[in-house]
């Protein structure tokens, strides 16, 4: 987060132009919200544009910083509503629009987040990335414009052919599968229909930009590649259920959950044996901390991965096992709602974070 902030930050002072005269408390609470995003600090970052827009609710910039803010904490109705209301106030806040497109295509509207680029690319041309990106976003509405679709009230599986449909059929009784077996598991089920899309492995790179060992990816949507599915429905079984899992996290909390609780739970709910697990962590030669796993694992090697997989699902298994699933559906939601993971943990698991992690693989 700190490094998306640091970016996010020197884009929002780089072309916007200069903001009017604001009384003193106000321009020091924004220069504090501005420089709690360079912290990587949303939290504090949010409240300090909060208090600043009371002070000068019609100031652009300060929409544009409560937005950010709220894009980093994955609060994404409440970072749409601040960047337009940023545009409103000022449309040549391009930095704004940038950031909304983000924000719309994370929340599955595709076409509105494609036609907010194609303005900021207009505006910004030299932006090179964000041109590819928009590139990559036509690609990826050509490709759904040629899909069908396979449904149930749980389910939306999108597929490209005919070819695919008797994949789409069985995706969807496995998806049916991890449903009743993961939401009873936890206590919990989704609240509104998923969205499940099946691609090639090629379409799945270029859409998803995951590294080279993802087998699925979850961003609002279950994104599998499914070449030689049908042929080992066992594989395709696990990694829809992991994918399944990160759906229903999110269904409890948007924000704040540690990759290696989210990464974890999916990995251990995806099957019930964790051999696998127990033989990857007990051969590798340096063991991970819960607390070096907090964030992405997509900056990891393949093998270091493969570590941090199995050390976060051998530890979420025991904390299953100890508090129940129940426990632990209650964690992520104090944790959406800004419950810090101390308080979190010692209320809902009856022990410290400390405690548990001392004991942890």
């Amino acid at each position: 987060m700190r490094q998306f902030a640091a970016l996010l930050l020197a884009l929002a002072f780089s072309g916007a132009p200069a903001a009017a005269q604001i009384d003193p408390k106000t321009a020091l609470l924004e220069r504090a919200g501005w420089d709690a995003l360079e912290a990587g600090n949303a939290p504090a970052a949010a409240e300090a544009f909060r208090s600043a827009i009371a002070g000068d609710p019609k100031n652009p910039r300060l929409h544009l910083g409560a937005g950010v803010a709220a894009y980093l904490e994955r609060r994404d109705a409440d970072a749409k509503s601040a960047l337009e209301r940023a545009l409103g106030l000022d449309p040549r806040l391009s930095d704004a629009r940038m950031i909304l497109g983000q924000v719309l295509y994370r929340s599955g509207d595709l076409p509105a987040a494609i036609r907010t680029f194609e303005r900021f690319v207009s505006e910004v041309p030299a932006d090179a990335q964000s041109a590819r990106t928009l590139e990559r976003w036509r690609r990826e509405a050509d490709l759904h414009d040629r899909m069908r679709q396979s449904l149930n009230d749980r389910f939306t599986v999108s597929f490209e052919g005919p070819e695919e449909a008797a994949l789409a059929e069985q995706a969807l009784a496995s998806l049916d599968r991890a449903y009743w077996r993961i939401g009873q598991t936890l206590s919990t089920f989704p609240n509104q229909p998923i969205s499940v899309v099946l691609y090639t492995t090629e379409e799945f790179r270029d859409i998803t930009r995951s590294p080279a060992w993802a087998a699925g990816a979850y961003d609002g949507t279950i994104r599998v590649p499914i070449r030689g599915a049908l042929k080992n429905v066992s594989e395709l079984d696990r990694v829809l259920a992991h994918e399944f899992s990160h759906a229903l996290v999110r269904t409890l909390a948007t924000r704040n959950v540690p990759t290696w609780l989210n990464e974890g739970l999916a990995a251990a709910l995806e099957q019930d044996e964790l051999v696998w697990a127990r033989t990857i962590v007990s051969g590798a030669d340096r063991p991970m901390s819960l607390g070096t796993l907090r964030t992405s694992f997509g900056r990891l090697s393949g093998a270091q991965a493969q570590v941090a997989y199995a050390t976060s699902a051998l530890a979420v298994r025991r904390l299953l096992d100890e508090a129940g699933g129940f426990a632990v559906a209650n964690l992520l939601r104090d944790l959406g709602e800004g419950v810090d993971m101390e308080s979190a943990f010692l209320h809902r698991v009856q022990q410290s974070f400390a405690t548990f992690q001392s004991g942890a693989p």
